[in-house]
């Protein structure tokens, strides 16, 4: 059996990082596509020469083109400029729509059967962009948002607790920015309900933190953006589908009408499985998280009108 074709757009820190994850499990041979010549290739080979001590057998290849990347299973888009210090997602807007529409037109034509994971920002928008340029079936464009979201609730939902990350689950809704909809109501530690051990004001601070999880590390590294747990969370969506393990993961994905949305990529839970998304996931909410959600669709929805997609 062939091992499974895994391409990264975007060898920055967090291209390369995904990369380091895909081959540190193994999951298929790795081509890190980068226009900045010799540092896709000098990463490859770095991560290469990792191999014998990680005892992983992935080939990796470092490219400036797209010829390499041809009959990929998957294709991770992580290219576009990172957010600065006091930058809004929405200054990368422009530029990065042109960079996301760019690449996906590569990556389409040398790769058509492949499924596309979008983590460039602002996500929600890039998505949209991918999907377009794509022409691809809605469940083959999905959007890494929201694993990272639900990964920092839990790290402090954890913290808090004073338990293992591994007891705790978390429920993050909505786009991928200051408007996401964290949901302590369904979120658990080792099956209890969150909010039935944490008082609400705790819980309160917890989810304005997530939300502001991408900021706070912006304006801790002062030059660049958070790259191990996005990368990580890239990963997990790539596993999930590679081993179709029919996960329930929050993804950034194309509505048609659920929960009331139209036309827009928003983060809701979904399966993941070998055909992508296999099933978008709808669960009740109050009337006041229903609102949260239709805000945070509206703040994408603003992006896709500037953008005119």
């Amino acid at each position: 059996m062939s091992r499974k074709k895994i391409t990264v757009i975007g060898a920055g820190n967090v291209g390369a990082t995904t990369a380091h994850w895909l081959v540190s499990k193994e999951l298929g041979d790795v081509v890190l596509v980068d226009i900045i010549e010799g540092m896709p290739q000098g990463k490859a080979l770095d991560l290469a020469q990792a191999g014998p001590v990680e005892g992983y057998d992935s080939r990796l290849v470092g490219s400036n083109g797209y010829r390499e990347t041809a009959g990929s299973d998957i294709v991770v888009i992580t290219s576009g400029i990172a957010r600065k210090p006091g930058m809004s997602r929405d200054d990368l807007l422009n530029t990065n729509a042109a960079i996301v529409s760019s690449v996906t037109e590569e990556v389409v034509r040398q790769s058509p059967n492949a499924i596309l994971i979008i983590v460039s920002n602002p996500l929600d928008a890039m998505a949209q962009v991918a999907f377009r340029k794509s022409g691809f079936p809605k469940n083959r464009v999905i959007g890494m948002a929201g694993i990272l979201d639900s990964a920092r609730m839990r790290t402090f939902l954890a913290e808090a607790l004073n338990v293992s990350v591994e007891n705790v689950t978390a429920f993050v809704l909505g786009g991928h920015g200051d408007t996401m909809v964290p949901l302590p109501r369904y979120s658990t530690c080792a099956g209890i309900p969150v909010t039935e051990l944490l008082p609400k004001d705790v819980l309160d601070r917890i989810v304005d933190r997530t939300a502001k999880g991408g900021a706070e590390i912006v304006s801790l590294l002062k030059t660049g953006s958070a790259y191990y747990a996005p990368s990580a969370a890239a990963v997990e969506m790539v596993e999930a589908i590679l081993k179709d393990k029919k996960k329930i993961l929050p993804c950034a994905a194309y509505l048609e009408g659920e929960y009331g949305i139209s036309g827009l990529f928003v983060g809701v839970p979904v399966k993941l499985g070998a055909n992508g998304i296999e099933e978008i996931i709808q669960i009740n909410l109050t009337a006041e998280e229903r609102a949260s959600l239709q805000k945070s669709a509206a703040a994408v929805q603003e992006l896709i009108d500037v953008l005119k997609i």
